[in-house]
């Protein structure tokens, strides 16, 4: 009778962690993942899953909100950077090749993090003539939305498809020449 009572027990335990029709439903926004520790992953269309609406204020100009939903119908290119970090020196002008040459069809949008002062950022894209906008975010708010994303990866890219799902991320610095091929993919995907 007593081992009757545990088995009951632990199949009442099973049963109460397992979804039913009343579960929350999962699946509906990125979360991220990075299997095996991967640095590059990449997201099949059907697999895709949306971003919620990134905002935050520009760093070049202070007051003015920038949200991802700005960017509507694009291919938006995220770049997580800092001032104080060295690949983004040289990743820095690969993204300036991007936004230069994809005006129209892809919006490269850079986020800076962990800079505490405003000043050191601002000279970073003065001093590289970056002309893509920034949302200035030391404390890294506007990534709280990105479930599981880490946020010490400095510099990481999110590229994002028309929807604004994300379709690769990349966790580590990268050329235009890597990119090139991913945005063409993207921008010949229909709306």
């Amino acid at each position: 009778m007593r081992k009757a009572l545990v088995i009951a027990a632990v199949f009442a335990a099973v049963a109460g962690c397992s979804t039913g029709t009343d579960a929350v439903v999962r699946g509906t926004e990125f979360d991220f993942v990075a299997p095996g520790g991967q640095l590059e992953i990449a997201y099949n269309s059907p697999d895709r899953k949306p971003l919620p609406d990134l905002t935050g204020e520009s760093l070049m100009e202070p007051g003015k909100q920038i949200k991802l939903s700005d960017y509507a119908g694009k291919v938006v290119l995220i770049n997580i950077w800092g001032a104080w970090c060295g690949p983004c020196r040289a990743e820095a002008p690969e993204l300036q090749k991007v936004h230069e040459e994809r005006q129209g069809q892809v919006q490269v949008l850079g986020i800076d993090v962990r800079d505490d002062v405003r000043s050191m950022p601002e000279d970073f894209v003065r001093n590289y003539q970056l002309t893509y906008p920034s949302i200035y975010d030391p404390g890294s708010r506007s990534l709280l939305g990105l479930k599981g994303y880490p946020r010490n990866a400095v510099p990481s890219t999110i590229i994002l498809d028309k929807q604004h799902r994300v379709a690769h991320v990349f966790l580590l610095a990268k050329l235009k020449s890597d990119f090139d091929p991913l945005l063409d993919k993207l921008a010949a995907e229909a709306s």
